[in-house]
């Protein structure tokens, strides 16, 4: 294992530019445009929402402490390589989400019974056949290998608990920041930067937002603000920033992060809060159900 992001094979083989990875997603639709063009998915962020929420299902469903936070994480980057390497049109994406959290458990140390994450997901997915529990043995070996046995995950959690060594955040604006991170597992974002510009760029939203709100509710006028004061720290000044995001943005000037990428995840982060009001589950469900039975995937 490595213990550091900058040595690992994380960032030497699952973190990409933006083109790198739109380039290995257009090799891999090309390769499969009849399968594409035959059964049509919603748009790639929305199919993220709806595996995000089957996987923690699941994972509600295990009533095991064990399951915590960081194996629902590591299993939904799991799932994010994998697609990156396979079409999804090929396979059972149910059998696929819970090999990946039954082998999240395992990486994390955090291990459950084959034979109770199979139970679990078939009470979770009653309407397709994860009968077999040799499915989920030879599902995780297709897995490790379309990962290159590299299975370490470094994510944010760690990172967003060392940068409060040097920016403390208050008690809602650290649940707040928690809450944005596990939203970064439902974009591209754990394979496009390092873990501490995403622990930054959820500190920065969670300073921005109002944190006494239920459920992130983005706020355009201040993000938009914000955002500026990020391009250019002299903006932070003005009057209508507020004291708390001005003493952020003066920290973060006097540090040697990359400003682009924080500006860039919280980009990303706010289009997918727009584009969640579209979020409709049942029609990823019945999507998903119409490739598989077509294709006898759900036998």
């Amino acid at each position: 294992m490595s213990a550091s992001y900058w040595s690992s094979t994380q960032r030497r083989y699952w973190t990409f530019t933006k083109p790198e990875l739109a380039e290995l997603r257009r090799k891999l639709d090309e390769q499969e445009r009849g399968l594409i063009t035959q059964y049509p998915l919603p748009e790639r962020r929305l199919l993220n929402i709806y595996f995000n929420l089957q996987i923690a299902k699941l994972g509600r469903r295990l009533q095991s402490p064990a399951v915590r936070q960081q194996c629902l994480a590591t299993a939904q980057v799991y799932v994010r390589r994998f697609y990156t390497k396979v079409e999804i049109r090929r396979t059972n994406p149910y059998l696929v989400l819970a090999t990946a959290l039954y082998l999240a458990c395992k990486v994390e140390e955090q291990p459950q019974h084959i034979r109770h994450v199979l139970g679990e997901a078939c009470h979770v997915w009653p309407d397709f056949n994860l009968s077999d529990i040799s499915k989920i043995g030879e599902c995780e070996f297709t897995l490790i290998s379309e990962m290159n046995s590299q299975l370490i995950i470094h994510h944010p959690y760690r990172s967003l608990a060392d940068l409060q060594n040097s920016f403390p955040l208050v008690q809602d604006e650290s649940a707040l920041a928690w809450s944005v991170i596990n939203d970064s597992f439902l974009t591209d974002l754990p394979l496009l930067h390092p873990p501490h510009i995403i622990a930054i760029t959820a500190m920065f939203l969670a300073v921005v937002l109002k944190p006494s709100q239920s459920t992130l509710q983005v706020n355009a006028a201040g993000v938009s603000g914000a955002l500026q004061a990020l391009n250019n720290p002299q903006a932070a000044a003005t009057p209508a920033a507020s004291s708390r995001m001005r003493k952020f943005v003066d920290w973060l000037a006097d540090s040697s992060v990359d400003m682009e990428a924080v500006v860039d995840c919280t980009q990303e982060l706010i289009s997918l809060y727009e584009l969640w009001e579209t979020y409709n589950e049942k029609v990823c469900k019945e999507q998903i159900a119409r490739f598989m039975k077509a294709r006898g995937l759900d036998k």
